[in-house]
């Protein structure tokens, strides 16, 4: 069943009908709604829709409240994916009919009406003066649809505007002024491109190559891409002469069509006009319908929100900077009354508005309408009390709906029933397991509601769970769009910017360049040019890149010191001497490791036995939905663990999606056996956070758990390392004591180590000594680069867990400067929800003094002091106490960093947030946010102006990525941004410097590629013995392919040499032809059917990768033949390999065509008659067919 169902079934209340006719009737100026409570105000709305068709104007509290009633109105518009499950729950609840008579309608119906959000253009308060410009896309939006409304003016739906009181305390443009400002644009209409152009220009867009942000076009041959301020997502226009052709929409990330769309309105920004204003209710239609609870507090917070105006510390931190003119614009912007709207007008305009008034107190209303509606009681996870209540409600002849978003979660309910069973008063229903019988509904509301009138419950799977409720907006995909532009950004080369080439050192990106090619074919006739990178080097020495080769360059990017590099000097051979002490140093630690890796791949472990009941129970046990990443991790661990083999696995995470609970059921399987298992960590405070975690988790199974570490007395210390070594201690967590000399192990099988990245090199190594052959589970959010770059390449396995847990709200990042009044502000707000704040400073010097300026501000906040020189035993009492609620604020250095967690901090203030690393920012802000709350991060440093680029990178990047999920993103920026550090321990970071960090991984590559080559042939070897095909491409780093054949994309078909770049990249790094087709089908949809040059130079990707896997290094394709090198080392392995006989068997088959030639050391096989790339492919699959 769906929610358009419910809102069928609830608008036959006769008080819904009374409603319609008192809305209907134009004498009743107000309407009072008596006890209608949670979330059957939206539902009684949208049930009665069909029958109203004015616009309606419902004002909530806040704007979370506003969140949640516009979530509760919105429409079911399901995805293909979601789609099949709701056809198949239709299926399943056609078979059960005979048990639930409900009629099955189709899950995607349409809305009978259209619902939009109508937030305020500000971040927080208006006082601070941040605009967003998300929420100015949603206010133009709404706005347009009014102004479309009034012209036409026989509308069957009903519009509804879902908004506060602090967004309507601003004034908005007139409706004069959107009219002459707007642009409505319709298939088969008759215009010509160049007038839309014109037009667009006219209203203040501008013309870029890409459309990323509101306000900017695009046109490419035919098609015109536009971003209009009143809608989500851009536009893109197809035409056909003078003829639109078709319009779509399509989406900012990967610039692809989504949706087709009849017609479009395209309306400039509005926020910045200077034209005259006017109040919000001035702008809707005089017959609108006002809904709200209470007109005094709307009418008196907007009173407030004028008063206030804006803070002089916002107006002086926007003048900073800003030239005269801007100043003078800056202080217009921020006059209140050209902004806000003033109390005595906003109080006069109301009260001419007909309004339905709701709440339990009746005021002077023409006509009440009583409603006998009670919330959804509160279960706090008391299943027999949900049980008794269900059976209640069941007797009493009610009809339960359970809602909720997702269908695994109707089945656990169902489950939890059936597991418990029915008593005797319960047996009424038989056949089911425990006489409980709900109908499910694939959407959930806010707040569950039980109406006696109609004897139904709507109970939702969020309340009966604890779990928290989250809403969308729409905003939330126009901000996805800037996060698309930052990470683009960072990849993009710009004229000048230093790179560094593999083969020649480090340069300056000198552009795409176009040179013709030489004599091609032998043809004479029109001149061909192929696409060439141009860098620059010392003394002006230029080389010419082949697109083809993208791979070898990257983008120089070395530490934070600012100092450019130097340029390398072409022919001295310093580059290549740089690059072998490099390899050299490399090779050293690496051998190391491969030998390590090896001879655990060869040694025998422990295999676990299967699953038992126990583990089942500790996994249902667990109180959140599984994510799909968390599943897979646990299998994959639990398989690992069953193989005789030693596990050795990295789990990435991002803070906070569950890979705790993943070692939990790793360390329970391992005591399963008798096994010990130890985790490590970093500091005291976390040891004791995962030993009270352990021990909640495992506290009805038979384990002991216990901890070591300095906060521990002798005493117990002594306790606990006896009971090690009797092995009556089955799981022991702690810091680097556990790998000291002290501690005898009875019978050790797991290890788990936790936040990696914050041990050092030597702790690290002591592990691997511990014993080669236990498993390893090692867990991090950020890796560090090291362990990265190891398990990208295959020496360990890795399991990426980068789906949010459902219902967790991205954490609101702001970044501000210091001052108290912004401090204030957070703490009081935290305070008044009891909530509690963690405050991030990282000198002890001046802690003192930050807490006595919260007391100062925050007289009644109760602030504790905490850092790392306490003795541990204070510093865990603070710990405890503040978990324990004792204290409002925590101010403490980073200790907070390293994973405590409490879930009832969800705000954290950051100072001097720029001297902290991305990762180390990353982790603490991933302390708040882990309830059901949601929690907000504000960033405090000094403006922008004063900071260092990478700084200024840093923060802005952890603004865009406030989503959850993206600690794996981050890993990957804080490489580009620190420059990676030592990659492969201490000594390495001077290499760093010298070959920026993307050269120094492809030279860690080909250090390992080397090392499987010559002098770890040995281990090939026995695996060629042992009957284990070699594959020919271990022995190639990369094939190159050189040729004089016209290949790159037009400069007509893909406009902009950073997006042609940002193209060839990608198409460098496609593995399969299913990425290749799907790349092809992204280029037509977004530049029209690819040209002949684009199709040849599609082709080299399949060359390149057949050639790997034939073992070429380099394949030659020039005058029509083809040359293909092979690897330079006589007596390697490969050539004892299938590859290279299915190559020989080739040539002797095809003697006219192949010729074998030695050329100064390097093996050639040249094939005649090779006019295409595409022929090129045909003739290396015919070889591999051999």
């Amino acid at each position: 069943m769906n929610i358009h169902d419910i809102q069928t079934l609830y608008s036959r209340l006769p008080q819904a009908g009374a409603l319609v006719k008192y809305l209907e009737d134009i004498s009743v100026k107000s309407v009072f709604l008596k006890d209608i409570v949670g979330s059957a105000l939206p539902t009684l709305f949208a049930g009665i829709a069909p029958r109203l068709d004015n616009t309606f104007l419902f004002v909530m509290q806040d704007a979370d409240e506003a969140g949640y009633f516009y979530n509760d109105l919105l429409p079911v518009v399901l995805n293909t994916a979601e789609k099949k499950v709701a056809e198949e729950i239709k299926a399943e609840q056609q078979k059960n009919s005979s048990q639930d008579t409900q009629t099955v309608t189709d899950s995607s119906q349409p809305a009978d009406y259209d619902v939009y959000y109508f937030p305020s253009s500000y971040r927080r308060a208006v006082k601070y003066g941040q605009r967003d410009a998300a929420n100015e896309i949603l206010r133009t939006e709404v706005l347009a649809q009014i102004a479309a409304r009034q012209q036409h003016t026989a509308h069957a739906r009903p519009l509804f505007v879902v908004t506060y009181p602090e967004a309507m305390a601003e004034l908005v443009v007139s409706q004069k002024h959107i009219d002459d400002h707007r642009l409505s644009l319709s298939v088969g209409q008759r215009i010509d491109i160049v007038e839309v152009e014109h037009r667009l220009r006219e209203l203040g867009f501008t013309e870029q190559d890409y459309v990323y942000e509101p306000g900017q076009f695009a046109v490419r041959g035919s098609i015109l891409d536009v971003y209009s301020y009143s809608g989500e997502l851009p536009f893109r226009i197809d035409f056909f002469g003078e003829e639109i052709d078709t319009i779509r929409s399509f989406s900012v990330e990967d610039q692809l069509s989504k949706e087709r769309r009849k017609e479009v309105e395209i309306v400039p920004e509005l926020a910045k006009e200077t034209t005259e204003k006017v109040p919000f209710l001035r702008f809707v239609p005089n017959d609108a319908i006002l809904v709200c609870r209470d007109l005094g507090f709307i009418c008196d917070t907007v009173e407030r929100v004028y008063n206030e105006g804006f803070s002089s510390q916002a107006l002086t931190e926007r003048l900073e900077d800003a030239t005269e003119m801007e100043q003078a614009e800056i202080q217009r912007g921020m006059n209140r009354e050209s902004v806000l709207c003033s109390p005595s007008q906003f109080k006069e305009d109301i009260l001419e508005l007909r309004r339905v008034v709701y709440g339990h107190t009746t005021k002077d209303a023409h006509a009440v309408l009583t409603f006998h509606v009670t919330p959804q009681p509160l279960f706090h996870k008391n299943f027999d009390l949900l049980r008794q209540s269900f059976e209640d409600y069941l007797l009493r002849g009610y009809h339960l709906y359970i809602l909720a978003d997702s269908r695994k979660q109707q089945q656990r309910l169902k489950d939890i029933f059936d597991e418990m069973g029915g008593g005797d008063a319960s047996s009424m229903a038989a056949g089911r397991g425990s006489g409980i019988v709900f109908t499910p509904v694939d959407k959930t509301l806010h707040e569950g509601f039980a109406d006696d009138d109609m004897k139904v419950c709507f109970f939702t799977d969020h309340q009966i769970f604890d779990r928290f409720h989250k809403y969308n907006l729409k905003s939330d995909r126009a901000r996805a769009g800037k996060m698309a532009l930052t990470m683009k950004e960072l990849m993009e080369m710009e004229i000048g910017d230093y790179v560094v080439h593999v083969d020649f050192g480090i340069g300056k990106f000198g552009g795409l360049v176009r040179v013709p090619i030489q004599n091609a074919n032998g043809k004479t006739g029109e001149q061909q040019y192929q696409e060439v990178i141009r860098i620059i080097f010392q003394n002006n020495d230029k080389v010419d890149v082949s697109i083809h080769s993208l791979y070898k360059i990257s983008k120089y990017r070395g530490s934070d010191t600012g100092e450019p590099p130097r340029l390398s000097t072409l022919g001295t051979g310093a580059w290549e001497r740089l690059k072998e002490k490099a390899k050299k140093r490399i090779k050293d630690i690496a051998r190391d490791l491969i030998r390590l890796y090896a001879k655990r791949r060869h040694e025998k472990g422990f295999a676990f036995s299967a699953d038992n009941f126990m583990q089942h129970e500790l996994e249902a046990s667990f109180l959140y939905e599984d994510t799909p990443d968390q599943l897979k991790a646990t299998q994959d661990v639990k398989a690992d663990m069953e193989r005789a083999r030693p596990m050795d696995r990295l789990i990435c995470g991002d803070v906070g999606f569950g890979k705790t609970e993943v070692a939990v059921r790793a360390a329970f399987k391992a005591a399963c056996d008798s096994k010990q298992v130890a985790v490590l960590v970093p500091t005291t405070v976390l040891a004791y956070q995962h030993y009270k975690t352990f021990r909640e988790r495992l506290k009805d199974f038979p384990v002991r758990v216990e901890y070591l570490s300095r906060a521990r007395t002798a005493k117990q210390t002594k306790d606990v390392l006896s009971g090690l070594a009797d092995g009556k201690v089955d799981i022991v967590v702690g810091t680097h004591k556990l790998l000291g000399k002290n501690v005898k192990w009875h019978d050790l099988g797991l290890l788990i180590i936790d936040e990696e990245q914050k041990f050092g090199v030597s702790t690290k190594e002591k592990l691997r000594k511990l014993k080669s052959n236990i498993d390893t589970l090692t867990m991090s959010a950020t890796p560090i680069p090291r362990t990265l770059q190891f398990s990208l390449m295959g020496a360990r396995d890795m399991s990426v867990m980068r789906t949010p847990p459902p219902n967790r709200y991205p954490i609101h990042t702001e970044l501000c400067t210091f001052s108290h009044e912004v401090i204030a502000d957070a703490i009081n707000f935290e305070m008044s929800r009891n909530g509690q704040v963690f405050f991030v400073n990282n000198r002890i010097s001046n802690l003192q003094e930050i807490a006595d300026l919260i007391r100062k501000y925050v007289p009644d906040c109760r602030v504790v002091i905490g850092h790392g020189q306490m003795p541990p035993e204070e510093l865990e009492k603070v710990i405890t106490d503040f978990v324990n609620y004792d204290y409002d604020v925590l101010l403490s250095t980073t200790i907070v960093e390293n994973g405590i967690d409490i879930p009832n901090a969800n705000t954290i203030i950051i100072n001097g947030a720029n001297h902290f690393g991305l990762s180390d920012l990353h982790q603490m802000r991933g302390r708040v946010g882990r309830s059901n709350r949601k929690a907000f991060c504000y960033l405090l440093a000094p403006p922008r102006s004063a900071m260092t680029p990478e700084a200024r990178r840093r923060l802005e990047a952890l603004e865009t990525f406030s989503d959850l999920g993206s600690g794996f993103n981050l890993a990957m920026q804080d490489l580009d941004i620190r420059g990676a550090g030592n990659l492969l321990g201490a000594e390495q970071s001077g290499f760093m410097e010298d070959l920026g960090y993307e050269t120094y991984q492809k030279i860690l590559n080909q250090a390992v590629s080397e090392l499987k080559n010559e002098e770890l042939g040995d281990l090939y070897a026995e695996e060629l013995k042992a009957g284990e095909g070699i594959k020919a491409s271990d022995f190639v780093e990369d094939c190159a392919v050189e040729s004089d054949l016209e290949m790159y994309f037009p400069e007509t078909y893909v406009p902009g040499s950073s997006e042609r770049m940002l193209l060839y990249r990608e198409l460098d790094n496609i593995e399969s032809d299913d990425d290749l087709a799907a790349y092809r089908q992204r280029l037509t949809d977004r530049f029209g059917p690819v040209p002949p040059e684009g199709e040849e130079l599609m082709q080299v990707v399949a060359l390149r990768r057949l050639g790997k896997e034939e073992g070429c290094e380099k394949i030659i394709l020039k005058q029509g033949t083809m040359s293909m090198q092979f690897v330079s080392q006589a007596d390697s392995p490969y050539y004892q390999s299938k590859a290279f006989g299915s190559i020989i068997h080739y040539v002797m088959n095809n003697p006219c065509r192949c010729t074998f030639k030695d050329s100064r050391g390097h093996r050639l096989v040249r094939i005649a008659q090779v006019p295409s790339v595409a022929e090129a492919v045909q003739v290396l699959k015919a070889m591999k067919c051999k």
